[in-house]
Parts: C-alpha cells; structure tokens; sequence
C-alpha cells in the first residue's frame, strides 16, 4: 500500500513540476524578444482628409493599416478583399486597431458600392475611408518611405503599419536566414504587397502581432526600447 502511494506521489509530483519548469524555461526568452522595426517617423496626420459621416478619423493613438485605392476604388477592389479577409478580420477586436482607405474627392459613389460588397457578412466599425485632395494624397504618401511611387490613378498596391506615435513600421532586415548565412545584401520591407497573399498571410499579419505585443509590454513596464532589430544588424 504505501509502495503504490509513493508512486502515485511521484506521478503527481511530476505533473505538477513539469508544466512549472516549462514556463521557467520560457520566462527568459521574453528577453530575447524583437520590437518591429521603425523604418520611418513623422508620417503626416490626416487632418486634410475628411470622412464620409464627418467622424474626425486620425492616425495617431491608433494602430493603423493604411491604403491607397485612388480615383477608381471599384477597380482596386483587390486589395481591399485581401486586406479584410486576411487582415481586417484577424485583428479588428483588438483595442485601437484600425484599417484606414484613402480616396481622392469625388469617389464617394464607388465607395459605397465597395463598402457594401465588403460588409456583406462582416461589422466594418474599423474601416475608415478618408477623402481628400489630389495634393493632400501627394503630400500624406510623401511622408511614408515607400517601395513604389502612386500611380497616375493615384492607388497603389502597397499598405502600410503606422503606429501610435505617427512611426511607420517595417523590417530593415527582411532577409532570410539562408540569406543571411550566405551574405546577401540586406532587403528592407517598408510596405506590404496586398496583391501577394503570401506577404500578407505570413509577414505582414506576424509584423502586425508583434506590434500588438510591444504595446502590451509597455503597458506591463516589461518593454525595453533597446532591444531592436536595427541594433542587431549595426553589431
């Protein structure tokens, strides 16, 4: 008898040390944890935009996903479907996350026409359109860093991550680890393809996840500024 209650001693004790020492063993990974990086500061606030119910609509304090469907919205309409199946709707219950779409003045029509495709089956309280001037456009994507120019139409196929302090986030090291065993150049990634699904689905949704987890540690003081990829790379 107290053969048996010994070893159930030892069963129990094993399972209740185990999942214990799993977490020690996790705790100083945390240490090892990568912010995204700031590729860009000072991106412009939307103060020369309007929206369509006047809601004041603004970058700052918000995560933000930012797009550009130019003078023909309809026709862009990929890259909203992408951008709300792949990402609106991974991340729209998280606290001031927000999808922002800006238009040139005039497309209010189309827009509602896509807005309605959109919201077939889904709450779009998180998605914003802005409208504004052919110049307020120029100017606002003048202050990204960014990987291709607007188009005549005044789209693009690119969004990108602007964080709560007016930061555009990104990776300044986008290479692989293959690629950096065999010492290829360094690629950063400023903004994010909504026409390539693989970009979206893996980096653009793991960068946007990582953005959520700084935030959440600097909530809990547990955040350290100087643990950066960029810091990385200058070693």
């Amino acid at each position: 008898m107290q053969k048996n209650n010994l070893k159930r001693n030892v069963v129990l004790g094993i399972l209740f040390f185990l999942p214990v020492a799993f977490l020690l063993m996790l705790y100083p990974a945390k240490h090892n944890y990568l912010p995204l990086d700031i590729v860009n500061q000072n991106v412009l606030e939307i103060t020369d935009f309007n929206s369509a119910d006047d809601k004041q609509i603004k970058l700052s304090e918000h995560i933000t996903v930012i797009g550009f469907l130019g003078k023909s919205p309809l026709k862009n309409k990929t890259t909203a479907f992408n951008l709300k199946e792949l990402v609106y709707d991974k991340f729209k219950g998280f606290k001031k996350f927000q999808l922002v779409i800006v238009v040139p003045n005039g497309e209010q029509n189309e827009i509602a026409k896509l807005q309605k495709e959109l919201a077939t089956y889904e709450d779009l309280r998180f998605w914003h359109y802005v409208y504004g001037s052919e110049e307020a456009i120029k100017k606002l994507y003048g202050s990204l860093k960014v990987e291709h120019p607007l188009k005549n139409d005044l789209s693009t196929e690119d969004v990108f991550v602007i964080d709560k302090d007016l930061n555009q986030r990104g990776r300044i090291d986008d290479r692989t680890e293959k690629q950096i065993e065999n010492k290829k150049a360094i690629v950063s990634l400023n903004a994010y393809n909504c026409i390539d699904v693989d970009v979206i689905k893996n980096k653009m949704s793991e960068d946007i996840r990582i953005l959520f987890t700084e935030y959440r540690q600097k909530r809990k003081g547990q955040f350290n500024s100087t643990t950066r990829r960029a810091e990385d790379l200058k070693k």
